[in-house]
C-alpha cells in the first residue's frame, strides 16, 4: 500500500447488507457510516456520495433497514462530522427504526473505555446508542433475532470483545472479517497495526479464522479493502494465506 505525501494510505468503508426472511441487515465494522451527513451548508458544497445514496441504489430507504450489526463500536470520523460534534452538532443515528446490535463485552469496553483506546470510541454516539431504546447486546453463542444461521467468532486482539459474524449462505459461508483482516494486505500474519491493543492475539485469531475460512471453503468479506470486497482464501506450500476468487464489487450474492 503506497502512502501519500502524507503517509496516509486509501482504505475502503464498506458495509454488507444481508437480505433474508423480509429483513434487511446491515454489517458495519465500527461506528464510522452509523452518522447522519452533516447537511451541506451551500450548493457549492460537492455531494459525497454514502451508505445512503449506496442503499438507494438497491431500492432501499433509511426506513427499511431492520438491524444494524456493529462488529465494535470504534469510529474515525471525516473532518465535517467530527467539527459538527465539537460545535455541538451531533448528527443524529442513522435508521431510526433498527435494531442495533453489538457484544456485550464489547459494549462494557465502550462505556469504560481504557485509555490506550479512549480516543477511539465517541461518546457522542455511545450516548445515542444508550438512549435509542434499540440496543440490544449480544452474547458470542448468536442472537434470536438474527437466526440459526449467524455465529459470531471473538476477537480481543484489536479490541476486547469484537464479534465478526459468519453467516451461512448455500455456496459457503462469508465471513464479516471487520478490523481482524481489513484487507487483503492483513493475510500476512505477522501484519498488525499501531491501534491493536494485543498484537500476540490477533496473529493467533486471525491463523484460526483463516484456517476456518480455508477448511470450509468459505468466503471472506472485507469492510477496509479500497480494491476487493470478498475473496476465498488459500494456504500455500509455504504455509502463507493467499486470496483467490477476488470479487471487486457485490451487486448481488445469491449463493
Amino acid at each position: 500500500m503506497r502512502p501519500n505525501h502524507d503517509n496516509q494510505v486509501e482504505t475502503a468503508s464498506r458495509v454488507l447488507l444481508v437480505q433474508q426472511d423480509g429483513m434487511n441487515i446491515l454489517v458495519m465494522a465500527g461506528t464510522d457510516a452509523l452518522l447522519a451527513p452533516p447537511p451541506r451548508t451551500c450548493r457549492c458544497q460537492r455531494h459525497a456520495a454514502g451508505l445512503l445514496d449506496s442503499l438507494a441504489e438497491h431500492g432501499l430507504g433509511e426506513g427499511q433497514i431492520h438491524a444494524v450489526v456493529l462488529t465494535h463500536l470504534h469510529a474515525v470520523l471525516p473532518q465535517d462530522v467530527q467539527d459538527a460534534i465539537h460545535e455541538g452538532n451531533t448528527p443524529r443515528l442513522l435508521f431510526p427504526t433498527a435494531r442495533y446490535l453489538t457484544g456485550r463485552r464489547h459494549w462494557l469496553r465502550a462505556r469504560h473505555p481504557h485509555p490506550r483506546d479512549r480516543g477511539l470510541f465517541v461518546p457522542q454516539i455511545i450516548r445515542q446508542l444508550e438512549g435509542s431504546g434499540r440496543l440490544k447486546l449480544l452474547d458470542e453463542q448468536g442472537s434470536e433475532l438474527l437466526g440459526a444461521g449467524w455465529r459470531f467468532h471473538v476477537s480481543d486482539g484489536y479490541t476486547p470483545g469484537q464479534l465478526l459474524p459468519e453467516i451461512d449462505m448455500p455456496g459457503g459461508p462469508i465471513v464479516f472479517a471487520g478490523d481482524l483482516v481489513p484487507a487483503v494486505h492483513w493475510l500476512r500474519l505477522d501484519l498488525t497495526t499501531a491501534l491493536d491493543r494485543n498484537p500476540e492475539s490477533l496473529i493467533d485469531e486471525k491463523e484460526r479464522l483463516l484456517d476456518h475460512l480455508v477448511a470450509n471453503g468459505g468466503r471472506m468479506f472485507l469492510a477496509r479493502d479500497p480494491e476487493f470486497a470478498m475473496i476465498k482464501v488459500l494456504r500455500d506450500r509455504q504455509s502463507r494465506y493467499q486470496a483467490f476468487d477476488q470479487h471487486t464489487q457485490l451487486h448481488r450474492q445469491d449463493s
